[in-house]
């Protein structure tokens, strides 16, 4: 259905749909993203829906596009991303655990716990687990560890994320950026340089005594 960009006032906007649906779904999970509690949210008429989306699964489908996009899409990136050392590619990935706008945990836990309920939804995750494992994978590779050591090290850094998204741990930034060089370490066998925990510090305005 075609639509004029300038006159969506009366039906909102596809990204206010999805913004919605993405709200509710944090909040109480997949049952709770559905057109008529979207559309009192938005307080909009439940028909203004259809002209951004066929029918709920294709708003659900375009949750699962953009947490694909953003965590595994971003993540990604952050493990091709330049590094001078495994402990600099290392601290790219950190990046992603401590910036919302790189990948989202409290996003990717109701995932996951959509996943719970639908086969369709785990294939989903599973598959992104891949994706993000292979990533961290050819990460470790590129600086130089076989396959196989880059492999157990790769699942050692992504489980450990995991735990902490699966349990919900509540660690304040300052703590955890405390810890990060001791990670660093823990993963590659190697402590990073100061210059390179500087940039890290740096790019999360975090000054270390």
């Amino acid at each position: 259905m075609e639509q004029n960009s300038n006159d969506t006032g009366w039906r909102g906007s596809r990204e206010g749909w999805l913004g919605a649906a993405y709200e509710s779904l944090l909040a109480s999970g997949v049952e709770a993203v559905k057109i008529q509690p979207l559309a009192k949210k938005l307080k909009l008429s439940r028909t203004s829906f259809y002209w951004f989306f066929d029918d709920r699964e294709q708003l659900l489908a375009a949750l699962i596009s953009l947490w694909r996009d953003k965590n595994t899409g971003n993540l990604i990136k952050q493990c091709d991303a330049y590094a001078e050392s495994i402990a600099e590619a290392n601290l790219n990935v950190f990046d992603c655990w401590l910036d919302t706008e790189l990948f989202d945990s409290q996003f990717e836990f109701a995932i996951r716990s959509w996943a719970i309920q639908s086969p369709d939804i785990l294939a989903e995750v599973n598959m992104a687990d891949q994706a993000r494992i292979g990533a961290m994978t050819r990460m470790f590779v590129r600086f130089g560890f076989s396959e196989a050591s880059a492999d157990v090290r790769a699942r050692t850094m992504y489980m450990t994320q995991r735990g902490y998204i699966s349990m919900q741990t509540a660690e304040d930034v300052a703590t955890r950026l405390v810890r990060i060089p001791e990670y660093v370490e823990i993963f590659t066998g190697r402590a990073p340089e100061q210059r390179e925990l500087d940039r890290f510090f740096a790019r999360h305005g975090h000054s270390p005594a």
